[in-house]
């Protein structure tokens, strides 16, 4: 019965094997990562550093909606090679994205939040709201 049940090993390697290869890296949705992202608390604010090497400052987004801060980012390349002919021969699309949320407390001000990219890191600034005695109000019981 072995002999009935052999493997084709062209089969094979069609199916395991990408027969295009283009010496391009190989990505799976498994191998799909979100930036590293650090908060830190300090005296008067905080501060959100999202390791994003590579990515041009142009393409992040940043939203805040109600009290949930988004940033994200979305690239898309397209790459088309032509034989010395002018035909077809060969195109890629490649499609890149992420998107991070981060609920903030009632204590930050929202209207000074400010952000900068520099050597790969993206620091978003979130100031917090000064609170002094007079802002704090005393309910009287009755």
């Amino acid at each position: 019965m072995s002999n009935l049940i052999r493997r084709n090993s062209f089969f094979d390697d069609f199916i395991t094997k990408d027969l295009f290869e283009f010496n391009r890296p190989k990505f799976s949705p498994s191998e799909a990562t979100l930036p590293s992202v650090n908060v830190l608390e300090q005296k008067d604010s905080f501060e959100i550093q999202v390791a994003a090497p590579g990515i041009k400052k142009e393409n992040f987004k940043i939203d805040l909606e109600r009290n949930v801060l988004t940033v994200g980012s979305e690239t898309r390349e397209e790459t088309e090679q032509k034989d010395s002919d002018g035909s077809f021969t060969r195109r890629e699309f490649n499609y890149s994205s992420f998107s991070r949320s981060f609920t903030l407390p009632d204590s930050v001000d929202a209207d000074r939040i400010e952000a900068a990219y520099e050597n790969g890191i993206l620091k978003i600034t979130v100031p917090k709201k000064d609170i002094t005695v007079e802002n704090i109000k005393s309910i009287e019981i009755k």
